[in-house]
């Protein structure tokens, strides 16, 4: 019986801790957090600012808690989504950039502090948050080289990556809940993307020679395809040395 009512009285500790996170995230979207007092986080809760106190000891604790959930319903998200060994860097990068978006609907307050008020942070929760983040980023690139060695895309993807996440983060700025589903939005998002990375295969010569006629000699193969478009993006080859860089 006594464990049972320790376990109550955590479960109803906890939900309100995830009260105060959420209405103290709405009042920094609404006022920014320098704005924002401990008075104005209790009364929005409902409860006395000593009370508050009792759940978080400063307003820093709070933007630490936001942080933390945001970030961790992001990698959470990706890591059920992975389990699926059917799914490949297309439809996992497709998922990441709706998760991203669908934040904007459920969590706005989340997503205003996450992106405007890292640096506020105490030194060590930054570093932690920090490196959540550089984890969440690697995640993008790391399934971008995927569908690079798998001939699936055709980029830089550490470049790719922050084109991917510039393009999904600044959404916060222009969404109004009330239109197009956010997770429809990151999800052509990526669409967009992927259709300008995807690598464009040279279609074969017909295999009937005397139907289609023979293949022109100055027809140009897959290489110099590539190398064309290389030259037209300013990629060089990977086996040489760009004119602007020196040779030792």
């Amino acid at each position: 019986m006594t464990n049972s009512r320790a376990a109550t009285s955590a479960s109803k500790a906890n939900a309100k801790r995830g009260q105060i996170v959420s209405e103290a995230a709405a009042l920094f979207d609404n006022r920014g957090y320098h704005a924002t007092t401990m008075e104005e986080i209790a009364s929005s809760v409902g409860i006395a600012k000593p009370t508050l106190y009792h759940y978080y000891r400063s307003k820093d604790e709070i933007l630490y808690a936001i942080h933390e959930e945001f970030i961790d319903l992001l990698l959470a998200e990706h890591e059920q989504r992975a389990t699926d060994t059917s799914l490949g860097p297309d439809e996992l990068l497709q998922g990441i950039a709706g998760d991203i978006l669908d934040l904007m609907e459920t969590h706005r307050g989340h997503v205003r502090t996450f992106f405007e008020h890292h640096r506020e942070l105490p030194i060590r929760e930054r570093s932690t948050i920090r490196r959540k983040r550089d984890d969440y980023a690697r995640i993008v690139e790391s399934l971008l080289q995927q569908g690079v060695d798998q001939g699936i895309f055709d980029t830089d993807p550490k470049m790719c990556a922050l084109h991917f996440f510039g393009m999904c983060n600044w959404a916060y700025q222009w969404y109004r809940s009330g239109s197009e589903p956010p997770r429809s939005i990151g999800e052509e998002f990526w669409r967009m993307l992927r259709d300008g990375i995807r690598m464009h295969r040279i279609p074969e010569p017909a295999k009937d020679a005397a139907a289609t006629g023979p293949v022109s000699a100055s027809s140009p193969d897959s290489q110099t395809i590539i190398r064309t478009r290389r030259q037209r993006t300013g990629r060089a080859p990977k086996d040489s040395v760009p004119a602007s860089s020196p040779a030792d």
